[in-house]
């Protein structure tokens, strides 16, 4: 039996190449031989988003907190929130992140194949994160919540 206790791994802001806009990564646990299977727990701030990727045996994420986004290429946008489970299939081209008004935390599960669990792409770009989503409400995605100056 080995324990991972919280914090004893350091989190990490998520890399450039690999995030739009801010996110903080927590390491839940390294793979153990003879598993595959890692685990982290990456928290967006609204708007952010990963770049474009594919894992080699799939990825399943947890939503721990607020609302998100994801989209599987050539898919619409699909809304998640607190408690859903997204299963990504092996090699399937994907992004998640948060929704533009809210944040968003899920932990991340996914199994390492000679030593690497997922394979970076492009960004996603704003007009691929906004899409036809049903909703627009940062500046993000084209419109912003009025300035209290507006609203008198």
């Amino acid at each position: 039996m080995k324990f991972y206790r919280k914090g004893s791994q350091a989190p990490f802001q998520g890399p450039t190449d690999w995030f739009t806009g801010s996110v903080s990564v927590q390491p839940l646990f390294p793979q153990n031989e003879p598993s595959r299977m890692t685990g982290g727990h990456p928290h967006f701030q609204p708007g952010a988003r990963t770049a474009w990727h594919t894992h080699p045996l799939g990825q399943v994420i947890i939503v721990t907190s607020g609302k998100g986004r994801v989209q599987r290429w050539g898919g619409p946008i699909e809304e998640i929130k607190e408690g859903d489970v997204v299963f990504f299939e092996p090699g399937e081209k994907h992004w998640h992140g948060a929704a533009p008004d809210s944040a968003m935390s899920h932990i991340a599960l996914q199994e390492n194949v000679d030593g690497k669990n997922v394979d970076w792409l492009e960004q996603v770009t704003d007009e691929q994160y906004c899409g036809a989503a049903p909703y627009r409400s940062n500046e993000v995605c084209g419109e912003r919540p009025p300035r209290q100056e507006e609203r008198l």
